[in-house]
């Protein structure tokens, strides 16, 4: 008799066979056609990726001369090494302490007042019911943001004026001498915080308000049938729904501690107030701009941005012990 072929699958032994390393040639076309599924997306991509590629990564060939006596007629890589003598330069340059303090100061003092008045006004905005003031409440807290530094001193200069500024005008009403907060070395760090606390403080809302638009609504229902008042829900659903987006705000501007502000320090200040005023990319402008010092510049920006890297580090690893989320 004919035996007939077995048409049961065969018993597995338990042992799981190794597939065969992809080739390269089989690499390749699955990039392809991963890169064809999602095309859209990598087409809206593409220019800020460019944007990066062109202003950010290709001109951190050219930080090789802070390590550099830079001759623009020799070029990049043609002018002699010299090590670590700009970074010598700048740590023992007289004014080292002060920028440094100076920096600081604007910048945590922005960080610590600037954030929670942004989370506390993005808080007021969503729990407002009255819709036509949440909006022109968001509108005139946006505004200033899109206002140059420029047209920001000159509003500063209508009220802060010893002569004729509004401010002046009440102090001298009631009795007082006029200030001059511009020009003062005891009143020009509060004009700067303040200045860009009100300028800045609207868009940082935007941000916040969004978290809290994502915040599921059957949460607020639920605790509001359950009886909690208003500031309970804004304690115990509103805040911890944001905190990993305010965690990740604040790893963000560490990043960027020494960055004071440019734009508005150099617009803002003048020679009474460099002892208070003056900060790290004021005084690099100063000296490698206006004195022609581009490797110095390029050093101390170098510095700046490994501080910043260190800094973001050490945080998010901070914020990931407390909070269980980071950057990444």
């Amino acid at each position: 008799m004919e035996t007939i072929g077995n048409t049961f699958p065969p018993i597995s032994t338990g042992k799981v066979v190794p597939l065969a390393p992809l080739t390269w040639r089989e690499r390749v076309r699955g990039l392809r056609r991963a890169i064809w599924k999602h095309r859209a997306i990598y087409l809206l991509m593409a220019l800020p990726l460019l944007y990066f590629l062109v202003f950010k990564y290709w001109p951190l060939w050219n930080t090789q001369i802070a390590f550099k006596d830079f001759k623009p007629t020799l070029g990049v890589e043609a002018s002699p090494l010299i090590g670590f003598k700009h970074f010598a330069t700048f740590f023992k340059s007289y004014y080292f302490g002060q920028l440094l303090g100076n920096t600081l100061i604007f910048s945590v003092a922005k960080l610590i007042l600037g954030m929670p008045l942004a989370v506390i006004l993005a808080l007021a905005i969503y729990e407002s019911s009255f819709r036509f003031l949440r909006k022109v409440t968001q509108t005139m807290a946006y505004l200033p943001h899109f206002l140059s530094w420029v047209i920001i001193y000159g509003v500063l200069l209508a009220l802060l004026s010893p002569g004729s500024g509004m401010i002046n005008e009440m102090i001298k009403a009631g009795g007082g001498q006029p200030i001059a907060f511009l020009t003062s070395p005891n009143w020009f760090r509060t004009v700067v915080i303040g200045s860009d606390i009100w300028k800045e403080t609207g868009w940082s809302t935007i941000i916040y308000l969004a978290a809290l638009l994502s915040i599921d609504p059957l949460l607020f229902e639920a605790a509001a049938v359950d009886g909690a008042s208003r500031l309970q829900r804004i304690r115990h659903i509103s805040l911890p729904g944001i905190a990993s987006v305010i965690v990740v705000v604040t790893l963000l501007r560490l990043g960027n501690i020494l960055d004071a502000g440019f734009g508005q320090i150099f617009v803002l200040y003048s020679l009474p107030v460099y002892s208070v005023g003056d900060i790290i990319d004021t005084w690099v402008y100063r000296q490698g701009i206006l004195e022609f010092q581009f490797s110095l510049a390029t050093a101390v920006g170098l510095f700046k941005g490994l501080i910043g890297l260190t800094l973001i580090f050490f945080s998010n690893k901070i914020a990931k012990r407390l909070t269980g989320s980071g950057i990444y």
